[in-house]
């Protein structure tokens, strides 16, 4: 019989609408249950392609034994972190600060009024390598909550307190960050960067494009030739060139997944995320503009082909994420994690010709037994499974193999054809089929930008019909929503709702000026500063609320996989300036500015974003007017030429026409400073 969740739609609160668990979304009426019953409320958070939330289901929740102390003990309640950022950020400070580490799933017990007493991440069912067994967790909990409450509350209350007011500490508005900061910012990356495999830190290694993005900004200030900017290109061209060639590239289909779990960026975490496609694609957008480099492009080119194939709803907008689990045969009954993307060298050899099978192994590293290191592989799900990734270069295969680099090419790219056919028939992962409007929002800006910089109409027509279904299904003339599935969900958007969606549609109105974009755009920011900026905190903030009660206020700052909102805004609103001509959005990003001026001093590295605004703020943006046909060779210049500074405006007659600030000049194609 199913609980309470068989009646919403996110899919992660779907897949769990069939435990034996009393699982309740969240709501004042669980709350009000666990007063009236008196009983703690378990909190899990996860979301539907999270591989530690689907084993913790596996082991726990769907265990009857498990699921009767659970519903015993407590009031259950499940949330989305995808569809309540709010929730799962109030909760994760709590994780983060009593167990120095987050995650998820995210487990958390909580007073009946939502003050958190005790928190993790994933727990195995029973004692297990010195983690504390779940159900013993259960049973303890319960158990002091019925013979020592008032210490628990006590100590619940003194600990949320303390998170409220840190979370909530008035901004100090300091002077502008000093130039000193780009400089700090090139030293931090080089002190973490991977010489040998290229990234930033050891394992697991995140992709951040927001670091490599604001390390190209960084070279193009210092200038190509400078030693800042050569160190600037080095870190950003390593990592591009050392992802592509990674596991964590989807060779076959198009796309990244997640994270590489080592440092070689050889087996990735499978799930696949729209929001890591949309700003991948513009790394490699950039990075092609720089160098000219055909590998680069193609990168770029093959996400997009993955969000137009794979991602893409029947109504436009795009799916939120593919997970890394998947059934390994249709007659299996237990998922694996990357079950769907990897090989057995044995079926590379039943599905090739044996000189190409060859080819390929030689290629993408397949090994007979496997090519995942143990430290790669620590619960030994991928035994004798290859991740391909790129062991050798075209050219040490040519003499490797005694043919041309061109024969080489032809039979890699026919026995990928050949794979990816073959990989279509096994039982596909699931896909977390709901919309997000901020991720949307990104992929929005990536596709208009590779739309303008490659001169593909199809790009620009996929980021027009996804900006249209947002309009018509998530906006209703007052408000975003934050999600979609069928019918719009019932959560109002957040910050980085209106922040990412801003940036697409800034980037959609350079390749679509006549569409009203722009307009919309300025309207979602008003509606932004109305509904969101907090004076005291000099900063765009959401509220996660129970009962009409504030629990948390929530300042996001950090640059991590997805970008700060605040971060976002203030290079939003600086372009808004100079595309609206309207000093009070300049006004209000200098506030943002000044408001992560510490930051910017001590932390760079976890604000690249706001280090790339303010550096938009120095310099200024270049704003071009751009007639409807521009001279051929000053249309090549701008579609080819890296301007991280840029925006795009329409423009009467036939020339092309550069502003910097009050001062414009015909463009004739001169290229940007440092290149």
């Amino acid at each position: 019989m199913p609980n309470a969740l068989i009646h919403e739609t996110s899919p992660y609160l779907l897949q769990h609408a069939h435990n034996p668990v009393d699982w309740q979304a969240w709501g004042e009426a669980a709350f009000a249950q666990a007063r009236a019953e008196d009983k703690l409320v378990f909190l899990s958070i996860g979301y539907s392609t999270c591989h530690w939330c689907h084993v913790m289901e596996r082991e726990s929740f769907q265990n009857e034994r498990v699921a009767e102390v659970m519903n015993h003990h407590f009031i259950n309640v499940k949330v989305d972190r995808e569809e309540r950022p709010d929730i799962d950020a109030t909760y994760m400070a709590f994780v983060q600060a009593t167990t120095g580490q987050g995650g998820w799933p995210m487990s958390v017990w909580l007073t009946p009024d939502g003050k958190p007493v005790v928190g993790g991440t994933y727990f195995p069912p029973e004692d297990r390598q010195g983690r504390a067994g779940f159900t013993r967790v259960c049973h303890e909990l319960g158990r002091l909550w019925r013979d020592d409450r008032a210490k628990m509350e006590t100590s619940a209350a003194r600990v949320f307190e303390q998170l409220q007011k840190e979370a909530a500490d008035t901004a100090t508005l300091r002077g502008l960050p000093v130039a000193k900061v780009f400089g700090d910012y090139l030293d931090r990356c080089d002190s973490l960067f991977d010489p040998d495999w290229g990234g930033f830190g050891g394992a697991p290694k995140f992709p951040r494009p927001v670091v490599i993005r604001a390390l190209m900004q960084l070279r193009e200030r210092f200038g190509k030739d400078s030693d800042e900017g050569k160190m600037a290109w080095q870190m950003s061209e390593r990592t591009l060139r050392a992802m592509a060639a990674g596991g964590m590239r989807d060779h076959l289909g198009g796309g990244f997944h997640r994270y590489s779990v080592d440092r070689y960026w050889h087996v990735p975490h499978y799930e696949k995320m729209l929001y890591d496609q949309a700003q991948l694609a513009m790394a490699y957008l950039d990075g092609w503009q720089i160098a000219g480099d055909a590998s680069f492009r193609e990168v770029a080119e093959e996400i997009f082909g993955y969000l137009l194939e794979t991602l893409r709803d029947s109504g436009g907008a795009f799916h939120a994420a593919e997970d890394a689990d998947s059934l390994p045969a249709a007659d299996s009954v237990e998922k694996r994690e990357g079950a769907f993307w990897t090989w057995e060298a044995q079926e590379i050899s039943a599905l090739l010709s044996p000189r190409d099978a060859a080819i390929f192994s030689a290629a993408y590293g397949i090994e007979a037994q496997g090519n995942a290191r143990p430290v790669s592989d620590p619960h030994g799900e991928l035994e004798n499974q290859n991740t391909l990734f790129r062991a050798m270069r075209d050219e040490a295969l040519a003499v490797m193999f005694d043919c041309p680099e061109a024969e080489i090419r032809e039979r890699l790219e026919s026995a990928s054809v050949i794979l990816l056919a073959a990989r279509a028939q096994r039982p596909l992962p699931h896909r977390d089929d709901k919309i997000v409007t901020a991720w949307n929002g990104l992929a929005i800006g990536a596709l208009a930008r590779g739309a303008r910089v490659f001169g593909r109409d199809d790009l620009a027509k996929a980021a027009n019909e996804a900006a249209s279904f947002l309009k018509k299904e998530l906006w209703d003339g007052e408000a975003l929503f934050r999600t979609y599935r069928g019918q719009r969900g019932k959560v109002k958007g957040f910050p980085a709702d209106y922040a990412f969606l801003i940036s697409g549609l800034i980037e959609l109105h350079a390749v679509s000026p006549a569409a009203g974009w722009l307009d919309w755009a300025q309207t979602l920011q008003q509606k932004l500063d109305a509904d969101f900026w907090d004076a005291a905190q000099a900063g765009y903030v959401m509220r996660s609320e129970l009962a009409g009660a504030t629990l948390m206020v929530i300042r996001e700052d950090y640059d991590g996989a997805e970008p700060s909102p605040n971060h976002l805004a203030a290079e939003n609103l600086l372009k808004l300036a100079a595309l609206l001509n309207s000093p009070d959005h300049a006004v209000r990003a200098e506030a943002l500015l000044r408001a992560g001026s510490r930051v910017l001093e001590t932390q760079s590295f976890s604000a690249p974003l706001l280090l790339a605004a303010l550096d938009l703020h120095e310099r200024g943006v270049m704003k071009f007017q751009v007639p409807a046909a521009p001279p051929a060779a000053t249309a090549e210049t701008l579609r080819t030429t890296y301007f991280p500074r840029a925006v795009y405006a329409p423009a009467a007659g036939n020339d092309v026409t550069l502003c910097e600030g009050v001062t414009c000049r015909i463009f004739s194609g001169s290229p940007a400073p440092g290149d």
